[in-house]
């Protein structure tokens, strides 16, 4: 595929020493060599592993959350001279062959972001436990009042980005409300997004109830500007 070399795969990690070697030979056999690991403040065995397989490692001493890893890892592929940036979760829920679908419309020029979606494909949906699928749209709607941007798939960890989206948009929070920050930061700097869909093996450990309000919160802090 086209521009292989100019893309940077970003995969924030916090104890995933089960999945994580997986994730990353599934990302090399599909040809994806530049990938950076954010080892966010581990107590396992994941930056151990992950430096074994000859990826580059960034290691957060203590626990900062999905949203300071992307920071860091993101920046890390500017730095790095990335034109295309593509995140990854390391828990081995996505499909490594589905990073192509994501770069493709950026190196088209049909996209700033390219956001992959678990909901829309049926064989997918089935995937996700159906009281996910309810909390995932519960956000989709929030994200869509407070910032007026509809996305089918608010939480999904496989996005991609040019490099002047990724250049354009400011992370500040540290945890899970990342995902919809981003895509209210797209809206406000007018960058244009796109979905496409992608496959998911789903973990058996995912966010809670009470994760999904921290989410609300923190993104109505957002959107009130604190």
């Amino acid at each position: 595929m086209r521009a292989r070399s100019k893309t940077w795969i970003v995969v924030p990690a916090f104890n995933e020493e089960k999945t994580i070697g997986v994730v990353i030979k599934g990302l090399k056999k599909h040809g994806w060599r530049n990938i950076i690991v954010i080892d966010d403040g581990s107590t396992d065995k994941t930056g151990e592993i992950a430096r074994k397989q000859g990826v580059i490692v960034l290691r957060h001493v203590i626990n900062r959350g999905l949203g300071a890893a992307l920071r860091t890892g993101i920046n890390a592929a500017l730095l790095l001279g990335a034109e295309y940036i593509v995140t990854f979760d390391a828990d081995n829920q996505h499909f490594p062959e589905d990073v192509e679908k994501i770069v493709e419309p950026l190196i088209d020029n049909k996209a700033d972001i390219v956001i992959g979606s678990r909901f829309k494909k049926k064989e997918s949906r089935r995937n996700v436990p159906l009281k996910y699928r309810i909390g995932n749209l519960g956000l989709n709607i929030i994200t869509f009042l407070l910032f007026g941007k509809w996305s089918t798939d608010t939480q999904s960890g496989l996005r991609g980005f040019t490099r002047r989206a990724a250049s354009m948009i400011t992370i500040r929070t540290n945890r899970m409300s990342v995902s919809s920050e981003i895509i209210a930061e797209a809206k406000r700097k007018k960058l244009r997004i796109i979905e496409v869909p992608i496959n998911i093996r789903y973990p058996h450990q995912r966010q809670g109830f009470i994760s999904g309000l921290r989410i609300i919160s923190r993104l109505l802090l957002r959107r009130i500007g604190i």
